[in-house]
């Protein structure tokens, strides 16, 4: 371990000693360091055969009040981990670019290097012209996997702004001691505040906290990400020049809008997830404008305003003469200084909705920002008209009045019912007496449906047509699933209305849709509602690929292989339909939902299936992850940004095609092996309820994460209705991580051919990655662990084949990849996982008393509920341990 990290988790880690010996006495103290210390023996190389039963003895003499001491206590003492890595993590990415140029990163990972490469291969015109229509679109979900409270959230980042503080300002002497002070009062805090939510979040608390992280980070992090790459491209000229990269981020958010499954989400919960959005980004545009315009300065004789500016002034005058005359009062000869102030009055009058100071569209604050930087630029003072100020306009033109597009998904089926009910009434004669269907003959669930069309209208008028208009329909199965929606939206409206602009964008989620995907959008092509939108966008289209329903469907090595073909055929429907495509990758943090570096998912996508444009979900606790920390983030979006520029270079390009046409016998064997290896657990007799048993799934539903149900209806006697978080989140608890890998072995074992699995190692980026992200789940599976959690069960016949096919996946990665265990070439990863992994294992032991408690039944009501909330904190810790869990 680094010293530097090592040091931050030696002094969290004794501040959290500290803090509990204060709170719960030595005795606390020691029992989890005796745990500690055997888990950790029972980990090790050297470790006794019989440490880890010594732990789960000493966990037997545990009061329930001191099994929840003790989970909390390594609970929190990963969160303080976490920080620390995260803390190096920045650390190590300052000193790397303070040692190496933009060009001299790998072209992945830096958008300077990549666009360097693309201009050597496709020439400095074309290079350019892809970069202008580079698109980014990160998509916000609340899918129920960040298991940490937002108070939880807000006391680590306290601590890591002090630890931040210690080390960039190298403290010492009273400072010092200051910043020690502050850092234990934290922690003891972070350990008194209640790591469980009382009660699920509601949709609007989801939408504060996708708040808090603009707040914190995304609002300055996307002009960062411009800002650098524009540094390099007009080299010495940046910010004395118009700069030469377009804002290529495009914010969207599920977050108020996803109503597949979640009752809690209605009509008027979207309408108030849009105001809060508008807010928020309202209150940043006016901290930026007064900021910008009490340093701007420049007075009139050095800098004269352009006629265009003086108008400006004059409108404003005209708008509000005593607001005029006050900032021309503190701003006497400095024109820009006053038309900037004023831009930051309206901006407030805009959130009071006072007229006539109040914008009515984002375009407006735009043109008035755009008029003061080229009056800027006429008079000569071109880096004050591209330093900060080109920063708020680059922020505009990301955000706008909406600050991130709210995109509304509903499953098919509900559509399909809604108007089977429709027409019914409309057969009955339950009309309105403009033609329309009489709502109050509906049923509740059907009128919200219809409201939630008549919501998207308001949101359009009142924060523009880009605020919402991406409608997703879940369980796409035909072209009729996606014609329902317009079809809905006109009854909504009424014979007399204006239905909202829509562009209705297929989720294909089981194997069988993502065959069918060609078929199905070539019949609603043909809709006249569709050509008609069509027509308006260029032949603009969407369509979204789920990962992680297609992974519980048929396996994580089917999926990821059928999702490459059904790619490739929807690419190839698109050039013969002239469509410019976008895929939308609803990838979730977890292996087995589609989760890895993302970067490196893009580099192995099909030829023609990126065309510069990457659109994906950011879900759970990877939102926190990649966008929490203001360094990650921009480190994360230039990555991304990188590798969808670099996709389409022709070196790439001939790359993926090459590989997949040369492994395609290959792709086949381990689709059919792995597949029917798969088959033979999920479809085994009561393999469901076995499942529910022998991990916490049923307990999942309990734990308050998410204000969507864990399930979409159905008991735990079926599958197909259980969500694909909980399916992956319960296996990752019981430290299996079945989602990820279950058929790869067997399937790697078919082919049997060592050399060719090499050579499709080394030189096809697809089974490449494949590989090494189900090596980085399998060093978090634990094969101690799980088989305790096997043994809840009593189908050996079932924890048999878990733990073969582990054991044969395990045995075949590490052949293909050569090495002697697993992580053994990745350091910083390998070392997290290490340092985690006896933490992990004590938290586990506490889970599965609880598990067993609760399984053995006949427990008193109150025993009942002491065992299910040590199981819930210990949920919380495990997720906290193991990082991306869904």
């Amino acid at each position: 371990m680094p010293e530097p990290l090592r040091a931050d988790v030696r002094l969290l880690g004794e501040m959290l000693g500290t803090v509990l010996r204060e709170w719960g006495g030595q005795d606390l103290l020691d029992d989890v360091e005796r745990l500690r210390a055997l888990t950790i023996q029972a980990a090790s190389e050297n470790g006794t055969s019989t440490s880890i039963e010594e732990a789960e003895e000493l966990i037997a003499t545990f009061s329930p009040q001191r099994a929840e001491d003790v989970a909390k206590a390594f609970t929190a003492y990963f969160h303080l981990v976490n920080l620390a890595e995260e803390n190096h993590r920045v650390r190590v990415l300052r000193q790397r670019e303070a040692g190496l140029s933009p060009t001299e990163a790998r072209a992945e990972d830096s958008l300077p290097a990549a666009y360097a490469q693309l201009v050597s291969e496709v020439g400095p015109g074309e290079a350019a012209r892809r970069l202008k229509a580079l698109e980014f679109r990160p998509v916000l979900t609340a899918h129920p996997t960040e298991a940490r409270r937002r108070a939880v959230a807000a006391c680590i980042r306290r601590i890591t702004v002090l630890m931040e503080r210690r080390e960039l300002e190298q403290l010492g002497g009273v400072a010092l001691a200051d910043n020690t002070r502050r850092l234990l009062s934290e922690v003891d805090e972070l350990w008194r505040t209640a790591p469980l939510r009382t009660s699920k979040p509601s949709p609007l608390d989801e939408v504060r906290t996708a708040m808090g992280v603009f707040d914190q980070t995304l609002f300055t992090a996307f002009p960062q990400v411009y800002r650098r790459l524009d540094g390099w491209v007009n080299g010495d000229r940046a910010g004395a020049e118009a700069p030469a990269v377009e804002p290529f981020v495009k914010l969207g958010s599920w977050i108020g809008a996803d109503r597949d499954g979640n009752p809690n989400v209605t009509a008027d919960i979207t309408r108030e997830a849009a105001a809060i959005a508008n807010e928020h980004v309202l209150h940043a545009y006016q901290n930026v404008a007064v900021r910008i315009g009490r340093a701007t300065t420049v007075d009139a004789e050095t800098t004269p305003p352009s006629d265009a500016l003086v108008a400006q002034l004059a409108g404003f005058r005209e708008l509000d003469p005593a607001m005029a005359d006050e900032v021309e009062a503190r701003s006497p000869d400095e024109p820009h200084r006053q038309a900037i102030l004023v831009v930051a009055r309206r901006l407030a009058a805009t959130l009071a909705d006072e007229a006539p100071l109040a914008y009515s569209t984002a375009d407006e604050l735009l043109a008035e920002l755009v008029t003061v930087q080229e009056s800027l630029v006429a008079a000569g003072a071109n880096r004050v008209a591209y330093g900060d100020l080109q920063d708020f306009v680059w922020q505009v033109r990301t955000f706008g009045f909406h600050l991130a597009e709210l995109e509304v998904r509903q499953h098919s089926q509900v559509h399909r019912e809604t108007l089977a009910e429709i027409e019914q009434v409309l057969a009955d004669g339950g009309r309105t007496p403009e033609g329309g269907v009489d709502e109050s003959l509906l049923s509740d669930r059907s009128r919200e449906v219809l409201s939630v069309f008549r919501a998207i209208v308001d949101v359009q008028a009142r924060y523009g047509l880009m605020a919402s208009r991406r409608y997703i329909v879940s369980f796409t199965q035909s072209s009729e699933d996606l014609a329902n929606v317009y079809t809905l939206a006109e009854h909504a409206v009424g014979p007399d209305g204006t239905p909202p602009v829509i562009d209705v964008i297929p989720l294909f989620e089981t194997f069988a849709d993502l065959e069918a995907s060609p078929r199905i959008l070539g019949e609603i092509i043909g809709d006249p509602r569709v050509e008609r939108r069509l027509a308006q966008t260029d032949r603009r289209m969407e369509v979204m690929l789920a990962y992680s329903d297609s992974s519980k469907d048929v396996g994580p090595v089917s999926a990821t292989l059928e999702l490459y073909t059904a790619q490739s055929r929807i690419v190839a429907w698109a050039e013969e339909n002239h469509i410019e495509l976008t895929l939308f990758h609803g990838r979730g943090g977890a292996v087995g939902r589609g989760g890895g570096p993302a970067n490196r998912a893009v580099l192995a996508q099909p030829p023609g299936s990126v065309e510069g444009r990457f659109k994906l979900t950011e879900q759970g606790e990877v939102i926190a992850a990649r966008y929490g920390n203001p360094v990650i983030a921009v480190r994360h979006i230039e990555q991304v940004a990188a590798a969808t520029l670099l996709h389409d270079a022709p070196s790439i390009e001939q790359r993926n095609a090459s590989a997949a046409e040369r492994f395609a016998d290959l792709a086949r064997d381990l689709d059919t092996v792995s597949r029917a290896r798969f088959f033979e657990l999920v479809k085994s007799d009561g393999f469901p309820q076995w499942f529910a048993h022998v991990t916490p799934q049923e307990e999942v539903g309990l734990l308050p994460l998410g204000s969507r149900p864990a399930k979409r209806g159905l008991s735990v006697n079926s599958l197909d209705d259980l969500r694909a978080i909980p399916w992956v989140f319960a296996w990752t608890q019981a430290r299996i991580n079945l989602t990820a890998w279950f058929g790869l072995g067997s399937a790697l074992a078919g082919v049997g051919d060592l050399e060719l699995l090499r050579t499709a190692y080394r030189e096809w980026p697809l089974f490449a990655t494949m590989i090494d992200n189900i090596e980085m789940s399998l060093a978090k599976t634990d094969t101690r662990i799980a088989r305790r959690y096997l043994a809840l069960g009593d189908r050996q016949d079932l924890a048999d084949l878990v733990m073969q096919e582990l054991e044969l996946t395990k045995e075949w990665v590490l052949k293909v990849t050569d090495k002697d265990r697993v992580l053994a070439n990745l350091r910083v990863l390998g070392r997290a996982v290490q340092l985690r992994s006896p933490y992990v294992d004590a938290l586990s032991l506490l889970q599965l008393r609880a598990l067993r408690a609760l399984r053995a039944g006949d427990l008193p009501q109150d025993e009942v509920a002491a065992q299910q909330r040590l199981l819930l904190l210990t949920l919380n810790g495990v997720a906290a341990g193991v990082q991306n869990t869904g």
